[in-house]
């Protein structure tokens, strides 16, 4: 044995080689102290450093905000898509939204508009502006909160980014003490008794399927109970703040439209212990939940209970629409707790962890579907620490602790009935309910939490951090979801392989309300805008089978859920956007969709002409596959695209008219009074006019197609009518038989003879004042227009005398064309369902049941198989083969009549463009190189560059943005529909130029206008 082999004797009799020590411990490249122990050398810091970066100091200073009051959320994102922060110096606040790019139809924010101190008053003494919060209303309200309490309501109805003020806070005291601390909006009236959330969707394998992946998905439908208290006025807003004294201020806004306040005390303040630092205010069960964290780290729980000023009213949370409403506030203390509690999970850090910096109050919930049990209400905290500046590294990582309270009602004990003998009066054998709150496990995360937001009507809890990812926990356990691809039983694009790529470290952060994307505020105070993204593959090739159906249900339950409650859903499609490339993809999503929200898209019959006008989600839908179909400016459209986009316009056109004719008493003077809107209507006329050449032009064309008219005459050649007609790119005839683009049409028919006859009658009365003005030398002679308003009136007369269609001809035509086709689906679909339908079960009851019966399930198999067919047809499908006859009779006998009364050969050689529907690339490249745009508000040409203002709200030139001037020149009407969709109980009108939104109630009643700003892509509002 050499000398280096010399083994060491161990104490318990072992040996140790040390030939090879120190190749094992590496000694050569790391340092050890006198006892072997390695020790970090400078490299090993480096790399530990870049792993860990340090907070920031915007970091800490946002905490210190969070710390000190509870209200500090600079950025809001309303139901209506509108996004609202407030600017770094806390003097303005800048509104965005999304917008489609008109080079590429990408989805992108949108530029800023600054609502600056000039419209709200800053006092001299006064902070700066600290928080926001949007109603829930259709009609969007923004509560602004400075640092010492004061409110101003801006209120955002008539357009996209300008708002208006409805309170302002000049009336509110300077004072520290009534600095908001809690803020909450109350929830709209809503007249159905649940709220609808659609998810999961579960995929289902039948037992007979041949391969792995032969099945389909069943969507699941869950329920919340809709709760009160509300504002008894469906068409009102109410905001409740807590102030830091214990004050408890109801704002609202009377039935006569006048902004009124009430207040209570909820904590008498005798102490700085007493006053409270954060609250937090839920509904739950017709009761207001409020938790109230004070700096005697006392967690107190109140409900407060509002009567307006009926009480029978107040209960069935129903108030006569113009009574004068006189509100009154009622507060019970149920229970305290000291919210400074430690438990095992605690980390032991520094006092900094003894401050709050979020406080979340979750109302129950159900737990099944039977919605009689309930989870009980929860309160949510979070704590933060962060490492001191300057402190070492071996130092604890950032760390946030989530506490939680649950809101327990316990029955107590019944007292023994022998204690009833000794009853003086003062006892009660049935005491009240005690309630107490139960402390739940904490949950520690080595994160800092900037932001808390409830999902899926509450179940769902989201935290996002300030390294900028997001996590999700169960409301109920806490354990993480959407971490993992889950896609047998789906509820969020995250189990299908949907995440957020672009993970940046911000300061705040504010979900949209489809809960697909977000907002946040960075470092350095740059709004960026975070969208998910498809990681699985890439969506622009052929997905897998399954891929496919993955992502198609996260997409019908994401928009089905934002749908029903009315949302803006702009993300959903930049989501979707990607995935375009997929022919059907568009058309698949709107079917799944229709089928899971039952929609019936069926207008054969013209008494439902009313309702085709105001459906919203027929707009939904063809507007999805307008902007779907739409790549770009000076891009051909697919065909279901530009059948939708037509549809859409021609809808446009009614909604306009519409409101010119049936304006509001209360404007005084009508809009047919002003040439300006006149001159806007001529351009309306012009374009009815052309479109209904077009179509009837088409019409010839196929006519005149002896391959089209081979299909017509043999049946087994029909089934290819459809692609016949995509390789032509012709949608004419889908025009003509599609219930709703023909009910439409009709409908813009009748509005068109009305102007028509309309523009007759204001000439002949001009030119009948003004001779008699001139025969009584100018003495007198009645009332004469404008010299600008009859030559409005005379361009339309012109317009309308220089049409190639006449009106009453076509719409005949489309009438009679109407009743071959309901005559076609009674007879094809009676017959079917009678060489199909069961012999009856007779059972005793009465001969009239026994008939009404069969009678009964005959109409809804009609009904049922009528919409399955107007559905094909909307998205482009094959006729159904009962129309064969149908169109037969239309082209060999109804279309040569017209002929026979109109020149073809005009109608050939006329000028389409202002339909925008050109699909020419030589004559596309030719516009593009002009840079000339379809006003699709004016219905006139215009070209680029301009010299428009940036005011987004003026007519004219289209805009495609909010805001600058850059995003005014840069617009154009491209085309409507493209963008955004509209909400529930709205009508739009989209496109290039100014948008108007239009809030139709129940029949007869007076469409309010709200104009706003579309994008060149076609955006919606």
């Amino acid at each position: 044995m050499s000398g280096h082999d010399i083994p060491i004797q161990l104490l318990d009799g072992s040996s140790m080689d040390v030939q090879h020590m120190d190749t094992a411990m590496n000694l050569d490249d790391v340092d050890v102290d006198l006892f072997g122990d390695s020790v970090m050398v400078d490299t090993a810091l480096d790399g530990l450093s870049a792993s860990r970066p340090m907070p920031s100091k915007h970091l800490r200073q946002r905490l210190d905000d969070l710390r000190t009051h509870g209200c500090h959320q600079a950025i809001a994102w309303s139901r209506q898509g509108t996004i609202a922060s407030i600017t770094k110096d806390g003097r303005s606040v800048e509104f965005r939204f999304l917008r489609c790019r008109p080079e590429d139809a990408g989805w992108e924010l949108s530029e800023p508009y600054v609502y600056s101190t000039a419209v709200i008053p800053m006092h001299t003494t006064a902070g700066p502006i600290v928080h926001l919060a949007w109603s829930n209303t259709q009609a969007p309200e923004l509560a602004v909160v400075d640092a010492v309490g004061r409110i101003t309501i801006l209120n955002l109805t008539i357009m996209l980014n300008r708002p208006f003020i409805t309170r302002k806070w000049d009336a509110d005291s300077v004072d520290d003490l009534r600095a908001v601390v809690g803020c909450y909006w109350l929830p709209v009236f809503n007249p159905r008794p649940f709220n609808a959330l659609y998810g999961s969707a579960v995929w289902v394998q039948p037992e007979d399927a041949k391969a792995l992946g032969d099945g389909l998905y069943k969507y699941e439908v869950s329920y919340a109970m809709t709760t009160g208290p509300h504002h008894p006025n469906t068409n009102r807003n109410a905001l409740i703040s807590i102030t830091t004294n214990g004050l408890l201020r109801l704002v609202f806004q009377n039935n006569n439209g006048r902004v009124e306040e009430t207040a209570i005390e909820l904590e008498s303040i005798t102490s700085s212990d007493d006053l409270i630092t954060h609250a937090a205010l839920c509904n739950d069960r017709n009761t207001l939940l409020i938790a109230l964290a004070t700096a005697s780290k006392q967690l107190r729980i109140v409900t407060a209970m509002i009567s307006w000023g009926n009480d029978k009213a107040s209960e069935k949370q129903s108030h006569p629409q113009n009574a004068n409403l006189t509100p009154s506030l009622l507060e019970h203390h149920v229970a305290v707790a000291p919210w400074l509690q430690h438990d095992s999970n605690d980390p032991v850090l520094d006092e900094s962890m003894s401050q709050l910096s979020h406080i979340e109050f979750l109302p129950s919930i159900p737990k099944d579907k039977n919605l009689q049990a309930h989870y009980n209400p929860v309160v949510l905290t979070v704590r933060s620490h962060l490492p001191a500046e300057g402190a070492s590294l071996y130092e604890q990582e950032p760390t946030s602790v989530i506490d939680r309270w649950e809101v327990v009602s316990e029955q107590p004990q019944t007292l023994h009935p022998a204690f009833a003998q000794l009853n003086t009066g003062n006892i009660t054998t049935n005491p009240n309910p005690m309630t107490r709150l139960r402390k739940l496990d904490s949950v520690v995360i080595p994160k800092i939490v900037v932001s808390v937001q409830v999902m899926y009507l509450g179940k769902v809890v989201c935290f996002a951090f300030s390294d900028g990812t997001i996590q999700y926990r169960d409301r109920v356990t806490m354990m993480e979801m959407f971490n993992e691809h889950i896609v047998h039983r789906v509820l969020s694009p995250h189990d299908v392989g949907f995440q957020y790529t672009n993970d940046t470290p911000c300061l705040q952060v504010a979900f949209s309300p489809t809960n697909c994307s977000y907002v946040q505020i960075s470092d350095d105070w740059d709004i960026k805008w975070n969208s998910m993204r498809y990681t699985l593959a890439d969506p622009s090739t052929a997905l897998q089978d399954a891929q496919q159906s993955a992502v198609m249900a996260a997409l019908i339950l994401a928009l089905s859920s934002t749908v029903t409650a009315s949302n803006n859903f702009d993300d959903i499609l930049a989501m979707a956007r990607p995935f375009n490339e997929n022919p059907q993809f568009a058309a698949s999503w709107v079917r799944g969709t229709v089928n899971l929200l039952k929609m019936n898209f069926d207008f054969s019959d013209e008494a439902l002409n009313d309702s085709l006008i105001r459906n919203p989600f027929l707009q939904m839908c063809l507007s999805i596959l307008s902007h779907m179909s739409f790549r770009g400016e000076f891009r051909p459209r697919s065909y279901e695209g530009k059948l939708s986009f037509l549809i859409l316009q021609v809808r446009n056109f009614i909604v306009l008219v519409s409101l010119s004719l049936n304006a509001p008493k209360s404007l005084g003077t009508s809009p047919l009074d002003e040439s300006e809107v006149v001159e806007v209507l001529v351009g309306c006329v012009t374009w009815a006019h052309t479109l209904m050449g077009w179509v009837v032009d088409c019409l010839f064309d196929l006519a005149d197609d002896p391959a089209f008219m081979s299909i017509l005459n043999e049946q087994k050649r029909f089934p290819d009518l459809a692609n016949f007609l995509k390789a032509r790119g012709d949608v004419s005839l889908h025009l003509l038989c599609c219930s709703s683009a023909r009910g439409l049409i009709t409908a813009a028919c009748r509005r068109l003879a009305h102007l028509e006859g309309m523009s007759f009658r204001a000439v002949r009365y001009w030119e009948a004042s003004r001779l008699k003005t001139e025969n009584n030398d100018g003495s007198g002679g009645g009332k004469v227009l404008p010299d600008s308003l009859y030559f409005a009136y005379q361009k339309m007369q012109h317009s309308a005398q220089a049409c190639l269609i006449k009106v009453q001809e076509f719409e005949k035509i489309l009438q009679g064309f109407a009743q071959d086709v309901r005559t076609a689906y009674q007879t094809s679909l009676s017959r079917r369902q009678s060489g199909s339908q069961q012999p009856p079960q007779q059972h005793p009851s009465p001969q009239q049941n026994k008939n009404q019966q069969p009678q009964n399930a005959e109409d809804q198999f009609i009904k049922k198989a009528q919409a399955h067919c107007e559905l094909d047809m909307l998205l482009g499908a094959n006729p159904p083969p009962c129309f064969r006859e149908v169109l037969l009779k239309f082209f060999t006998q109804t279309l040569p009549v017209l002929k026979s009364h109109v020149d073809p050969a005009k109608l050939y050689f006329a000028n389409y463009e202002i339909l925008d529907i050109e699909e020419n690339p030589r004559i596309l490249a030719a516009r593009k190189a002009r840079r000339k745009y379809i006003d699709v508000f004016t219905r006139r040409e215009i070209t680029f560059p301009t010299t428009s203002s940036g005011d987004a709200a003026r007519g004219g030139g289209g805009s495609g943005g909010v805001g600058g001037e850059e995003d005014v020149k840069r617009g154009g009407a491209v085309g409507a529909g493209e963008g955004q969709t509209p909400n529930q109980n709205t009508l739009a009108l989209g496109g290039g130029g100014i948008s108007i939104k239009i809030e139709l109630g129940a029949a007869g009643s007076t469409p309010n206008l709200k104009g706003g700003i579309s994008t060149p892509g076609g955006r919606w509002w």
